[in-house]
């Protein structure tokens, strides 16, 4: 696989063939991964060129990792291996979902739950009041 291209038109990002994500000025693209069987949402991460070339080329989900400056092969030290059911990219190619089957305990977070979006946030919250997770 090579590079992806930069498509100009608007009508071919959105209304295409070509896969062509809109990589951000750091060169990266939001990826939401969530339960292939559930539909839970497990975890949003950062994909660059090389770990989405990767994630389609071996069918498991690598990402970039932020925090390290590193590709990032989730699963790896875990046994937490997302293994891709599907990839979908967003109406203008600057978000991608992936809908995965997690090896391992099932679990994607580091905190060691399932998913990382364990706490709700309550709404119409009372003005200068801490904010407190439910």
């Amino acid at each position: 696989m090579t590079a992806f291209p930069t498509l100009s038109s608007k009508r071919e990002i959105e209304e295409g063939a070509v896969l062509a994500p809109k990589f951000d000025r750091d060169g990266l693209v939001t990826c939401i991964a969530t339960d292939a069987q559930t539909g839970e949402l497990l975890m949003v991460a950062h994909m660059n060129a090389e770990s989405l070339k990767r994630s389609i080329e071996t069918g498991e989900a690598w990402y970039w990792s932020r925090s390290r400056g590193e590709l990032w092969h989730k699963g790896d030290t875990s046994g937490q291996v997302q293994t891709i059911v599907e990839m979908r990219v967003d109406c203008d190619q600057d978000a991608l979902w992936i809908k995965v089957n997690v090896g391992g305990d099932g679990g994607c977070c580091h905190t060691h739950r399932h998913s990382c979006f364990y706490r709700a946030v309550p709404l119409r919250h009372e003005a200068g009041a801490p904010l407190v997770f439910a």
